[in-house]
């Protein structure tokens, strides 16, 4: 009985066109999604913490439309002398409370029994002014610069989730990471092998 030789199939020039072009499309939008994730990172926690700022959530439509509900935003300490009309303040209800309004400055004046600097604050979507003004001590900062939608996934992964899903999340990317360069480790050992 003879045996039967093996016929391997060899790709035509085109089929190997398609398969390197879908390879360069996935290579391409994998890193354009690390590198979006990590920009990302670098904006939402990098920033933020080299200046001692916070990043905090938008909640309500009151700011609208220039902070819409679900915009991160990073807010920086800020003097209260150099807090000018105009400028996005994120101050607390009552001092020592953690209920935080941020809201657009658009007055300043000094108390006339104490002589302290006072705020008034209003939102840009409210038709009035807040109803008391904003005191120094209960002043967080003025917000540095926003991030839309983000603040929604600050939100979802606040408190315990945030304990085991950053790490998850961090470990995955990383996972990733070594998966593309192990592949491209191998695609260009068979290129070799091949040429």
């Amino acid at each position: 009985m003879a045996a039967a030789d093996a016929v391997t199939a060899t790709p035509t020039p085109r089929v190997s066109r398609v398969r390197e072009t879908l390879r360069s499309i996935t290579k391409g939008v994998s890193i354009g999604v690390l590198v979006l994730v990590l920009g990302l990172g670098v904006l939402v926690i990098g920033v933020p913490a080299a200046v001692g700022g916070v990043p905090l959530t938008i909640l309500t439509g009151s700011m609208r439309p220039s902070l819409p509900p679900g915009t991160l935003v990073i807010v920086k300490p800020t003097p209260a002398e150099e807090i000018a009309i105009g400028d996005v303040l994120t101050y607390q209800l009552e001092s020592g409370k953690a209920a935080l309004v941020t809201h657009r400055v658009i007055g300043r004046a000094a108390d006339s029994a104490s002589g302290e600097l006072r705020f008034v604050t209003q939102g840009d979507a409210n038709d009035t002014a807040d109803a008391e003004p904003v005191r120094p001590v209960q002043i967080r900062g003025t917000v540095w610069y926003a991030v839309p939608w983000i603040g929604w996934a600050n939100q979802a992964i606040s408190g315990q989730a945030r304990a085991w899903l950053v790490p998850l999340a961090a470990g995955g990317l990383f996972v990733y990471a070594g998966w593309l360069l192990t592949a491209g480790v191998v695609e260009r050992a068979r290129s070799k092998r091949a040429a």
